[in-house]
């Protein structure tokens, strides 16, 4: 990747001087991110189609989903010019919401149930196309009032009622009512009704959202400090890279858990720096002085290796000791297996017959 290229990602698409890489990464983003929804699809039918299903396919799977959170949310943040705003370190990390509690579900219902408007298709969908509009047009459309950008006649004789809002001004509103209203509140239903389907008490399991609470309230009470240079040093990709292995983590440990009928885990080591950050960017708070830019960014650096190495560790201990224990390989098919396949199909193929219109058969 060039320098420039570089330089507008982390700058989050605000410098019109790079007008011409915004378009080429927007559509890129589209690009990438329709081809991530696509191998999202059609891994479970290639599994199921070869004979390896498994428990490490879904572990897999929606590890994947989690790692991609931040990852793919933050491309949004950046097509859409939001860079380090308040919308922008919104935009870039509620994704994490949603999947949390979606695995959330699955752990106590022990099925994945996706809404009539769902992230890994509707959401997907929004997004691609957010993206193309980005990359055609440029992000400064999201600035423009919205009556102007669709055109008054649309909106038959309603068009005040918008006022001078443009997309930009709407768009965390609109986040959090998808969020609150579409989302959470089914994963909350489903799981009750398995709850009581079971005869288990329900009250105790809300105390399961307590590592996401954690979570979801260190990153604000980080970033969104005023004592915090993280954001006017534009550093919003070192920290949703950090994010990424930190919510990988976790919402893979309570799908281990789901697989493996284990307690639901509560915590994970990769969460305490995560509050350290927090109190580092509110030191003044507590009467003590505020950290230089300097320490702020060197610990969150540290934080990423840290993330880094934790994560990778655990996942290649997890990955190996299912394949011992299930007796397959991780991303290859064992030997066996491909012998056993071509076996069946060739089977399958004697089998058949293939008749024509009059029943006859065609040799």
């Amino acid at each position: 990747m060039s320098d420039k290229v570089f330089n507008v990602l982390r700058k989050g698409f605000v410098n019109s001087a790079y007008v011409d890489v915004i378009l080429g990464a927007a559509l890129s983003f589209a690009f990438g991110l329709w081809m991530y929804s696509t191998m999202d699809n059609v891994d479970g039918k290639q599994a199921r189609r070869t004979g390896t299903s498994s428990g490490l396919g879904e572990l897999f799977d929606h590890g994947i989903d989690s790692l991609n959170c931040t990852l793919a949310s933050l491309c949004e943040t950046a097509a859409m010019g939001l860079g380090t705003s308040k919308a922008g370190i919104f935009t870039a990390l509620i994704p994490c919401l949603p999947m949390f509690f979606s695995t959330w579900e699955t752990y106590h219902t022990h099925t994945l149930y996706l809404g009539v408007f769902n992230g890994p298709t509707e959401g997907l969908i929004l997004a691609c196309t957010l993206m193309i509009l980005s990359g055609y047009y440029g992000p400064e459309i999201w600035q423009q009032r919205i009556t102007d950008l669709v055109g008054h006649h649309y909106f038959f004789g309603y068009h005040e009622f918008f006022g001078t809002y443009s997309v930009r001004d709407l768009w965390v509103p609109l986040l959090v009512t998808t969020l609150f209203g579409a989302h959470v509140p089914f994963c909350v239903i489903n799981v009750v009704k398995a709850r009581r389907r079971d005869n288990l008490p329900v009250m105790p399991v809300f105390l399961e959202w307590t590592p996401m609470a954690v979570f979801t309230f260190s990153i604000g009470a980080w970033l969104y400090s005023p004592y915090s240079t993280l954001m006017p040093d534009n550093h919003l990709v070192l920290f949703c890279l950090t994010m990424s292995f930190v919510f990988g983590r976790m919402t893979t440990k309570i799908i281990l858990a789901h697989l493996t009928r284990q307690p639901f885990p509560y915590w994970t080591v990769m969460l305490t720096p995560l509050v350290g950050g927090a109190i580092l960017g509110n030191l003044p708070r507590i009467g003590l002085p505020q950290v230089s830019p300097f320490i702020e960014l060197w610990y969150l650096r540290a934080y990423f290796v840290f993330a880094l190495i934790v994560y990778f560790r655990w996942a290649f201990l997890v990955i190996n000791s299912i394949c011992d224990y299930l007796g397959i390989n991780c991303l290859t098919i064992p030997h066996n297996k491909i012998v056993a396949n071509q076996e069946k199909a060739k089977a399958t193929n004697g089998n058949v017959k293939t008749t024509n219109g009059h029943g006859k058969r065609v040799d």
